[in-house]
This record gives C-alpha cells, sequence and structure tokens, in this order.
C-alpha cells in the first residue's frame, strides 16, 4: 500500500521523537502511538503503519547473529559482543550459529551490515578474484 507523502513524513517526524540518546524509547513510542488513536487526524491509519515499519527495522538493526565453524567458548563470545557493543550499542540481540562449511573464522550479521572473515568467504573471494 502506498502511503501519502505527509503521513509518511508525519511518521518519521514522529519516530524520531521517540528516540532518546539515538536508541528507541518504547514508552515514547506507546505514549505517540496512543495519542494518534485517540486523535484520529487524516490519514492516521497510514501513519501507525509507517511507523510500525520503522519500528521494524529499527529493532532489525539490533539484531546480531554470528556464524562460526566451531561452538565458541565464553570468552570468545564476550570479545565478540564487546567489539560489536563498540561500534552498535550496548543493546544488541545476538544468536550464535555454528556452521562447518565456514571452515573457520566468523561470519557476523548486524542487520544488513555483514562482516565475513571465514576461511571459506576468503576463498571464494579469492576464486572470483581470477
Amino acid at each position: 500500500m502506498k502511503i501519502s507523502k505527509i503521513a509518511n513524513t508525519t511518521a518519521r517526524r514522529l519516530f524520531g521523537l521517540c528516540q532518546t540518546d539515538g536508541r528507541l524509547d518504547e514508552g515514547k513510542l506507546r505514549a505517540a502511538m496512543n495519542g494518534l488513536v485517540a486523535s484520529k487526524p487524516r490519514d492516521y491509519a497510514a501513519i501507525l503503519g509507517a511507523l510500525q515499519r520503522l519500528t521494524r527495522l529499527e529493532m532489525e538493526r539490533r539484531k546480531v547473529t554470528v556464524e562460526s565453524a566451531a561452538e565458541l567458548d565464553a570468552p570468545s563470545r564476550q570479545r565478540v559482543v564487546a567489539g560489536l557493543a563498540k561500534q552498535y550499542g550496548p543493546d544488541l540481540e545476538v544468536g550464535y550459529l555454528t556452521n562447518p562449511a565456514l571452515l573457520g573464522g566468523l561470519r557476523i550479521r548486524v542487520g544488513n551490515d555483514v562482516f565475513d572473515g571465514s576461511v571459506k568467504g576468503r576463498l571464494d573471494r579469492f576464486a572470483n578474484s581470477l
């Protein structure tokens, strides 16, 4: 469903107001949505839909998947999370997967960013360069 420019702009402004120190504040978001539903401005359903989409995208940015060839021990997991927390902030949802096809190293996905330090990734890049 295509929404109007005004509804999209309003949703982006509301989403910006719902952030505290660059992080989404759930209390502010809930209050903004309740206020929007109570006042029912023109095209409020489209504004709510756009707010939902922006919230979903923000939640996906906070999701991390760490793939390794072997199971990581606790100190290694803590180092990975500490490094990611420096770059992306402290409130990350981290999931770990074991993928023997990687042969070694790590592949880390944070939202849309992928860091591939695996042996398989290096071999694939080398094969593509030939």
